[in-house]
């Protein structure tokens, strides 16, 4: 019958610690100072160490401690895991303080900025990365787990619904505008001066250019939707990557845009872009909140769902 093997206990980081200060400061009554220990507390996890290590890692010369020559490699490797176990402390500390945010292109650049000024608000010490991309590019960054919450204007409609959490949060509207006094609505008649705004039918707006966000993003979903299914017969839809783009190309009255109420409302204000109605067409939505149900909900995290949900 074969005799059972000694389990012997585990190393420890407390006796990893208590070897490293002695190797530093030469004895265990320094040590047991630096470390806030008794002076037995310290000699008990040296002796441990030792009999997990088997073998001598001091020699005792009356109250002198001396270096054995094994003493010098284990140091090393101590100092290293001890490090390693430091950087992990300081890693979790780290990521309590850090949320990743992700927002399709209107929310992160017109919406999120008051938002974060909430977070950090609450929480001075917050750290947020922010991913800024089309609608379907932030939901497949968040089920690969790289956002930590997602504020997207699409539907979400991720490829494993089971695995994501979604809620609706906000509505907007889309708004059909152009450069004031624009060429285009002059020669279309389009201004109704009974209503004092400008109006188009369905079949005049398809006679004009007109400049979209690319597919894949939430304002060309609902364009697409809401929008673009009346407008077959058109020739000229011109898809732009960049609302910024969009707005300025209609400032050159290249044509019409069609963008999130957020992205022209100062140049709606200031009389330089004029919006247009459209008839029968309803171009509002529903933006949405996205995160993965596997993603751990720490304080920063409940923090700003707060903030997002009372606003």
């Amino acid at each position: 019958m074969k005799k059972a093997m000694q389990t012997l206990p585990k190393i420890t980081l407390k006796q990893l610690s208590v070897f490293v200060s002695i190797y530093q400061t030469g004895s265990t009554s320094r040590a047991s100072e630096e470390l806030h220990l008794s002076q037995s507390a310290v000699s008990s996890a040296l002796t441990e160490l030792e009999s997990r290590l088997q073998m001598p890692l001091f020699e005792r010369v009356g109250r002198r401690l001396n270096q054995h020559p094994n003493a010098y490699p284990i140091y090393v490797q101590a100092q290293a895991i001890l490090g390693q176990a430091l950087t992990l402390e300081q890693y979790h500390k780290h990521q309590a303080g850090q949320i990743r945010i992700g927002a399709s292109t209107t929310i992160g650049n017109y919406v999120l900025p008051p938002l974060l000024a909430k977070l950090y608000e609450a929480l001075p010490d917050a750290n947020a990365d922010l991913y800024i991309a089309n609608t379907q590019e932030v939901v497949s960054e968040v089920e690969q787990l790289n956002i930590d919450i997602a504020l997207v204007e699409g539907m979400p409609r991720p490829t494993d619904m089971k695995a994501i959490e979604q809620r609706a949060w906000r509505t907007d509207s889309l708004k059909v505008f152009a450069k004031r006094d624009s060429h285009w609505l002059t020669e279309m008649k389009a201004y109704n001066h009974a209503n004092c705004c400008y109006e188009l039918s369905i079949e005049q707006l398809a006679q004009m250019p007109l400049l979209v966000r690319e597919a894949g993003s939430g304002t060309r979903q609902i364009i697409d939707e809401q929008l673009l299914k009346h407008l077959s017969n058109t020739q000229i839809v011109r898809a732009i990557q960049q609302s910024e783009a969009i707005k300025h190309m209609v400032s050159a009255d290249i044509g019409l845009g069609c963008l999130s109420q957020h992205v022209i409302e100062t140049e709606l204000a200031a009389g330089t872009l004029v919006e247009v109605n459209v008839a029968g067409i309803d171009l509002s939505r529903t933006w949405w909140l996205v995160w993965h149900k596997a993603r751990h909900q720490n304080l920063i995290w409940q923090t700003f769902f707060d903030i997002l949900t009372k606003s």
